[in-house]
């Protein structure tokens, strides 16, 4: 990771000539984050997030055709438990709402383009009041 790019407007679409780019997403009060087209190239997208979100941060893919296939560990405020949380087979979108679904300061998220239309996700997030998936199919 060589480039840090500071995600502080209210939509931004992300650029494939900035692989193994560093994002910190530093809006609080939301943001709509789209990833390229996947086309199975290995660019990785690390989002790191740099305020405890007040509104919803989305990260989502360009097209219906793509969607994201993996994982994110969370961890639970009230106790030392962690949550994992699986995309489903439609996956395209990761929302953090700075609570149930994440999205407080610290929560990273590893986005790679591994094949035609599939993004690999790896999160790790916190998590408060009663948990949720931050993922869904919304695009």
């Amino acid at each position: 990771m060589n480039l840090m790019r500071i995600i502080g407007e209210a939509t931004h679409t992300v650029t494939s000539w900035l692989t193994q780019a560093l994002y910190k997403i530093d809006k609080a009060d939301g943001t709509v984050i789209t990833l390229p087209d996947a086309t199975g190239t290995g660019f990785a997208f690390k989002f790191i997030v740099g305020v405890d979100m007040t509104a919803d941060a989305v990260i989502q893919v360009a097209s219906s055709s793509d969607i994201m296939a993996g994982m994110a560990l969370a961890a639970a405020d009230t106790d030392s438990t962690v949550n994992g949380w699986e995309t489903a087979a439609d996956t395209d979108t990761i929302t953090l709402d700075g609570s149930t679904t994440g999205g407080l300061v610290g929560d990273v998220i590893m986005l790679t383009d591994i094949g035609e239309g599939l993004w690999h996700v790896d999160a790790r997030l916190r998590q408060t009041g009663t948990e949720a998936t931050p993922f869904s199919a919304a695009v």
